[in-house]
C-alpha cells in the first residue's frame, strides 16, 4: 500500500507531499491540471523510463520518494534479495534524476541502498498495478488475451506452459539437426572430404605455439650470422674484460684502477665510501657482463643442418600462413575450427534414422505436454467466462455474454492453442470477436471487471492505479464503476484519476490536482506549479464535485454535490453490508 509520496522538482512539481490512505483515493481537477504528473511520479520511483526533460525547468535534480507498507509475501521478497524493511514495516523507493550539462544520471535506490532496473522492476510488480484506457488496445491482441487466461489460470498452468516451452525448444532444435543432416548429403560429404584433408595437411606440420614463426626467425638470423656474432663477442670481452692492448686498456683495469685510487682517498675522507661502493658496484657488473659475453661467443657454433632445418620450417610455416593464414595464429584457430565443424558435420556419428527417431520422441513429447496445458486452459476459461460475467452485470451489463475460446493451432513455444475473447453486450446479438463489438465505453466496463477478476483472486495486498478508467461513460454505468471501484478498494487500495464526480463522491480520501502561478521573490520570474490539496472537509469536497458537474459552484451544482455525497455514503454502507 502506497502510504506517502514526495515529489520535489519533477516536471511541474516544485515541491509536493501526498498522503495516501487505505480505500479508494480519488485525484480530481481539471484536463491538464497535472493529475498524470503525479501518475507519472509513482511510474518514475518505480524503474520507468526517465528522462532530463522531467527534471524541473531551471532546477538540476529531481527527486521523487515513495513509501509503501509492507505485506508478507513481499517481506520474503526482500528478504531474498538480501533487503530489509523498516522496523515499521515499510519500504522506502526512491529516484534521483540529475543532469548536468550534457550529461543525464539516474539512480534507484530501495531503503537507501542504489539497486539496479531488473530489482525495481520485479518491486514494481508487487507493489502495484496500472489500469488505463488505453490498456484496451492492448487487449484486443489474441497473443494478449492467452496471456491473460494463463495468468488466471495461475501457477499450474504457468508451470505447464513453462514445460510446453522447454518441450517445443528441444523439438526444433531435434527438428533443425534432422533437416541439416538431410541437407544434400553430397554436398555435406563433399565438404567432409574437405575438411579432412585440410585437417590432414595441417596435422602434419604439427602447429605448436602462435609465435613459433618468430622464434624460427630470430634463430635464423642468429644461426646466419655466427661467425659476425663471435667476432663481435670477442671483441666486446676485450673492451670489457682483458684488453691485448697496453694503450686500450679494457674496462675493468680502468675501473680496477679507479677502486684503488678512491680507495686511497676514503681512508682520509669516509665521505667517499658512498662513491667507492658505487665503483666496486660497477666494476662487478663489468666483470660478470665480460664473463657473460664470453661464454656466449664461446657457445656460438656454425650449424649448416640446423640453419638448413630452421629455414625450412620457416618457408613452411609462411607457405601455410599464405594458404590458412594470414598469421600463424589465425592458421591455429583456423585448425580448431575445422576439427569443430567436422565433428558437427559427423553428428557424433548419428544416422539419419537415429536423428529422425529423436525428432518423433520429442515430437510425441510436446503434444502431450501441450495436451495438457490445453485442459488447463479450458478449465480456467469456463472459471474466467463465469467470474467475468458476474464481474459485468453490476456495471449496467446485465444481458452480456462472454466466451474464451481455446481453438487449435499449430504448436508453437506457447502450446497448440488460439485464445481469443467473444462478447456480445447485447441479447440478440451473435457473439464476435470483442475487437469487432465492445465500444469505449464498454471496453472501459470490460477492463475494470477483468481486473476485478484477476486482482480479488489475490491474496498480495497492492496498490491499484485506475487512470481514468470511466472516460467515456456516465450515469448508471458510470455508478456502477464508482461502486466496482470502492469494492476493490475493500481488499486493496485503490489509486484513481477520474473526471467523474459519481466515482469521486465514493472516496474515502479526495484529493483536488490544480496548477498555480507563482512569483520568484529572487528573479520575479513567474512559473507554474502543481498543487495537490487533500479534501479533508465535506464542504471541499462539495465544493470540488460542484466543479466537476461544470456548475462552477451555483446553487443548483452545490445541491447536487450534496445529494452525490449523500447517496454515495448510502451505496458504501449498502455494499459494506453486502
Amino acid at each position: 500500500m502506497l502510504i506517502a509520496l514526495r515529489i520535489d522538482n519533477f516536471a511541474l512539481v516544485d515541491h509536493l507531499e501526498l498522503e495516501c490512505g487505505n480505500g479508494l483515493n480519488v485525484l480530481t481537477g481539471e484536463t491538464g491540471a497535472g493529475k498524470s504528473i503525479i501518475l507519472d511520479a509513482i511510474d518514475i520511483v518505480l524503474g520507468g523510463k526517465a528522462s532530463g526533460r522531467m527534471i524541473r525547468s531551471g532546477a538540476r535534480k529531481a527527486i521523487v520518494e515513495a513509501c509503501f507498507q509492507t505485506n508478507p509475501e513481499l517481506e520474503t521478497w526482500l528478504e531474498s534479495q538480501e533487503m530489509e524493511s523498516f522496523h515499521d514495516g515499510t519500504v522506502v523507493c526512491s529516484r534521483d534524476l540529475t543532469i548536468s550539462k550534457d550529461n543525464f544520471r539516474s539512480r534507484c535506490r530501495v531503503n537507501g541502498v542504489v539497486v539496479n532496473k531488473q530489482i525495481i522492476t520485479q518491486l514494481r510488480d508487487r507493489l502495484l498495478e496500472v489500469t488505463a484506457q488505453n490498456e484496451t488496445g492492448q487487449l484486443l491482441s489474441v497473443n494478449n488475451q492467452r496471456d491473460l487466461l494463463d495468468a488466471y489460470g495461475g501457477k499450474q498452468l504457468i508451470q505447464q506452459r513453462d514445460l510446453v516451452t522447454q518441450a517445443f525448444t528441444i523439438t526444433q532444435q531435434a527438428e533443425e539437426a534432422l533437416e541439416y543432416r538431410r541437407q544434400s548429403e553430397q554436398q555435406r560429404l563433399q565438404r567432409v572430404d574437405l575438411i579432412e584433408h585440410q585437417i590432414k595437411e595441417l596435422s602434419t606440420i604439427h602447429l605448436q605455439s602462435p609465435t613459433e614463426l618468430e622464434q624460427l626467425e630470430i634463430e635464423s638470423d642468429r644461426l646466419t650470422h655466427v661467425v659476425e656474432l663471435q667476432q663481435l663477442s670477442y671483441q666486446a670481452y676485450q673492451l670489457l674484460y682483458q684488453s691485448e692492448s697496453e694503450e686500450n686498456k679494457a674496462v675493468t683495469d680502468i675501473l680496477a684502477k679507479a677502486q684503488l685510487i678512491i680507495t686511497d682517498m676514503a681512508n682520509y675522507d669516509k665521505e667517499l665510501t658512498s662513491v667507492l661502493e658505487i665503483v666496486q658496484e660497477a666494476l662487478n657488473q663489468v666483470v660478470e657482463a665480460g664473463q657473460q659475453i664470453y661464454s656466449y661467443g664461446a657457445g656460438l657454433e656454425a650449424d649448416p643442418d640446423r640453419l638448413e632445418e630452421v629455414e625450412e620450417r620457416v618457408r613452411l610455416l609462411k607457405r601455410i600462413c599464405r594458404k590458412y593464414g594470414p598469421k600463424l595464429e589465425d592458421v591455429i584457430n583456423y585448425y580448431e575450427s575445422l576439427k569443430q565443424e567436422l565433428t558437427q558435420l559427423t553428428d557424433n556419428g548419428k544416422s539419419i534414422e537415429e536423428l529422425e527417431q529423436e525428432y518423433q520422441e520429442n515430437q510425441e513429447k510436446l503434444l502431450k505436454l501441450c495436451a495438457k496445458l490445453t485442459q488447463l486452459r479450458q478449465v480456467a476459461a469456463e472459471k474466467l467466462e463465469a467470474q467475468l460475467t458476474q464481474e459485468l452485470k453490476p456495471l449496467g451489463m446485465a444481458k452480456v455474454q462472454f466466451q474464451c475460446r481455446v481453438t487449435p493451432v499449430n504448436p508453437n513455444i506457447m502450446g497448440w492453442d488460439q485464445v481469443e475473447y467473444y462478447f456480445s453486450p447485447n441479447p440478440g446479438e451473435d457473439l464476435q470477436p470483442l475487437a469487432m463489438t465492445a465500444s469505449g465505453g464498454e471496453m472501459s466496463r470490460f477492463l475494470l471487471a477483468l481486473k476485478s477478476c484477476f486482482t480479488e483472486s489475490n491474496i498480495e495486498n497492492k496498490t491499484l492505479i485506475f487512470d481514468e478508467i470511466d472516460a467515456g461513460v456516465s450515469g448508471k454505468v458510470a455508478q456502477a464503476i464508482a461502486e466496482k471501484l470502492h469494492t476493490l478498494s475493500k481488499q486493496h487500495q485503490v489509486l484513481c484519476v477520474t473526471h467523474q464526480p459519481l466515482v469521486a463522491a465514493m472516496a474515502d480520501y479526495h484529493f483536488r490536482v490544480e496548477k498555480h502561478l507563482i512569483k520568484s521573490q529572487e528573479t520575479q520570474e513567474v512559473r507554474t506549479v502543481v498543487k495537490v490539496t487533500p479534501l479533508e472537509h465535506q464542504d471541499h469536497r462539495r465544493d470540488e464535485l460542484a466543479e466537476l458537474t461544470g456548475g462552477h459552484c451555483a446553487e443548483d451544482a452545490i445541491a447536487f454535490a450534496d445529494s452525490l455525497l449523500e447517496t454515495a455514503l448510502e451505496r458504501k454502507k449498502a455494499l459494506h453490508k453486502g
